[in-house]
């Protein structure tokens, strides 16, 4: 069975390149583009990996993210922000909201399938968290 990525993106252009990098690579990909979204598809669905924008309408990633962590369903879910944003205090941000790790924005068309592919690899052999590179997952 493929790998389930979830991804909540906003913004279309954005969501849809990610979306056809990720099931040409083999990923099964779910998509949402705000917190009902998200949560709606998470009643139904058990991903093996969230893609978190940070900047959503209404609650934000960070927020939705806090709300996964808190719930006991869904604390354990390994969650990948993606920002525009990686500054010092964004990544501070990040990692206190529960954050496993972050991607920057623009996506790197050639580096996503195999980031994604990478951080199942490190949960698949017990990692708790994803190892940092500079703050980012890799």
């Amino acid at each position: 069975m493929a790998p389930k990525v979830l991804i909540v993106e906003d913004t279309p252009l954005n969501m849809e390149l990610a979306k056809d990098i990720l099931e040409v690579a083999g990923f099964e990909v779910l998509a949402a583009v705000d917190a009902a979204q998200c949560f709606a598809i998470l009643a139904d669905h058990r991903p093996d990996l969230i893609l978190m924008d940070v900047q959503l309408p209404g609650k934000d990633g960070l927020q939705i993210t806090r709300e996964l962590r808190a719930n006991p369903e869904t604390q354990d879910l390994t969650i990948v922000a993606m920002t525009a944003y990686a500054m010092v205090e964004d990544e501070r941000r990040i990692k206190e909201a529960g954050c496993d790790g972050y991607l920057t924005k623009p996506i790197q068309t050639r580096m996503l399938a195999k980031q994604v592919a990478s951080l199942l690899n490190r949960k698949r052999e017990g990692a708790s968290r994803v190892p940092e590179q500079d703050g980012r997952a890799s």
